[in-house]
């Protein structure tokens, strides 16, 4: 499964967007279910409210739920990247324990916010 990053899908549902036209033709060539997370749906559907077309898209795509287990490896990944210098936001750290306990790759423009972080895989 690949995990789309709230970046990706903001390039996806700009219809002028060349990065995005990009990225949804290299999601329909890996033939992976695609899902979201429920932080991503909440950062979009802080962006887009107004657009009730995208809102429909968006809701449409399968979406993990936070959880505990999410909760628990999100804080360590938080805690150890702080320890190493490398502090992350919350927001991030946790949509890549949701990806790892899902052992799913993530799709993100913003590799940097998750490239200290073991055992996730990004989807390239």
């Amino acid at each position: 499964m690949i995990i789309i990053d709230t970046d990706v899908l903001i390039e996806i549902f700009d219809k002028e967007s060349e990065k995005g036209e990009w990225a949804l033709q290299k999601l329909k060539h890996a033939q992976e279910n695609i899902a979201i997370t429920s932080l991503n749906l909440h950062e979009i559907l802080f962006g887009h409210l107004k657009r009730k077309k995208t809102i429909k898209e968006i809701t449409s795509l399968t979406t993990l739920s936070f959880t505990k287990k999410d909760a628990e490896l999100s804080a360590k990944i938080e805690n150890d990247l702080e320890k190493k210098g490398r502090p992350n936001t919350r927001i991030d750290t946790t949509i890549a324990a949701i990806a790892i306990n899902n052992n799913s790759k993530l799709f993100t423009f913003n590799k940097k916010h998750f490239q200290y972080i073991k055992k996730l895989f990004l989807f390239e």
